[in-house]
């Protein structure tokens, strides 16, 4: 008896370590979270909000939505999160190692390889469990943008910038943000310029922040407030989405494309800005545009809206590998194919 109570001692200190060890690690254990019950399987799309549209290197479409993240094969969705979580889910990335990265509204951010899922939250020093948006940088750390500020994954631990009214700064403390009450900012987008340095738009302040110290976007002295999305195009131009239009940023001036409310903003593969625009009052005016590379060297350019939507809002918009425009909205999604549009809201739809 007494060699059977020191084999199961060992064990149980080789499981207590391997967990400690695990839990700020990249790697996937092999006891991580799986589903509880096989992906859901149907032939329409999620039927409510779908706020990020991704496509990865085999061709799949992947959603984010508020019944969890389906991923589309070209002829059925599925589920991929049906027996995970029930959260709802606002943001996507494929890494450079071809894992997923699904970020969700009070459940953190979730890691998946194709088999199983690695779940990240204020427990393992994430800055808090809602997550709006997910970027990775040039030397492969995962940034996560989320309400009080971001955090930065370095595949062994975080480190946190948090948003203090219009200033934002590290946080070298470990302090995290429980879900409630919500911090009164978020991380709506960060992107990493052609130069090295990190754009950051916020519910507040649009920051730039060179590795060192965050600095305060701004024209003519006015901070750009409320940036929603920021891209770079193809030429190194930045552009901004948000409460003061559509801007572009050539390195040293600002142009103003457009002064409706921008919500997301997209560049396709001929250098087109595509972005769902409206007053962002709650009316029912929403519509996405697509200015193409000619009408840049305009001051005043007036193009026709390519989508009138009835819906509250446009949200995440992709060019998919077949030219198609696929963009969320309050319903679910839609792709566009340069004559029709599919809803995908029932297996008629799929013919």
């Amino acid at each position: 008896m007494m060699g059977y109570r020191n084999v199961y001692a060992v064990i149980l200190m080789f499981v207590f370590c391997t967990s400690c060890k695990r839990q700020n690690k990249t790697e996937l254990p092999k006891d991580d979270i799986k589903s509880e019950t096989k992906d859901v399987i149907t032939y329409h799309g999620p039927n409510s909000i779908t706020r990020n549209i991704i496509q990865d290197r085999k061709g799949n479409i992947w959603m984010a939505s508020w019944e969890g993240v389906f991923r589309y094969d070209g002829k059925s969705f599925t589920n991929i999160t049906s027996g995970v979580s029930s959260a709802r889910f606002f943001s996507l990335l494929e890494d450079r190692q071809g894992n997923l990265w699904f970020g969700s509204i009070g459940s953190g951010a979730y890691r998946y390889d194709g088999i199983s899922f690695q779940n990240f939250t204020i427990d393992n020093g994430l800055l808090n469990n809602e997550i709006v948006c997910i970027y990775e940088d040039k030397l492969g750390h995962i940034w996560f943008g989320a309400f009080g500020g971001a955090s930065r994954y370095d595949g062994e631990s975080f480190r946190n910038y948090i948003i203090n009214e219009d200033s934002i700064m590290e946080d070298r403390t470990g302090k995290t943000f429980p879900n409630s009450p919500r911090p009164p900012y978020e991380v709506n987008s960060i992107i990493e310029d052609k130069t090295g340095k990190f754009w950051l738009g916020t519910r507040g302040n649009t920051f730039l922040y060179d590795g060192k110290n965050f600095t305060v976007v701004a024209r003519d002295g006015k901070p750009f407030k409320n940036v929603r999305t920021i891209i770079e195009d193809k030429k190194g131009n930045i552009w901004f989405g948000g409460n003061d239009g559509l801007w572009r940023h050539n390195g040293s001036t600002f142009a103003n494309i457009t002064n409706n409310f921008g919500g997301f903003v997209y560049e396709d593969r001929r250098g087109n800005i595509w972005t769902s625009s409206g007053s962002g009052n709650g009316q029912s005016d929403w519509a996405l545009y697509r200015f193409d590379e000619k009408s840049f060297s305009n001051k005043y350019v007036a193009v026709p809206e390519i989508i009138k939507s009835n819906e509250e809002m446009i949200f995440g918009v992709l060019e998919a590998n077949d030219g198609s425009i696929w963009f969320g909205t309050p319903n679910g999604v839609n792709r566009y194919d340069g004559f029709t549009f599919n809803n995908f809201k029932g297996k008629e739809s799929q013919k």
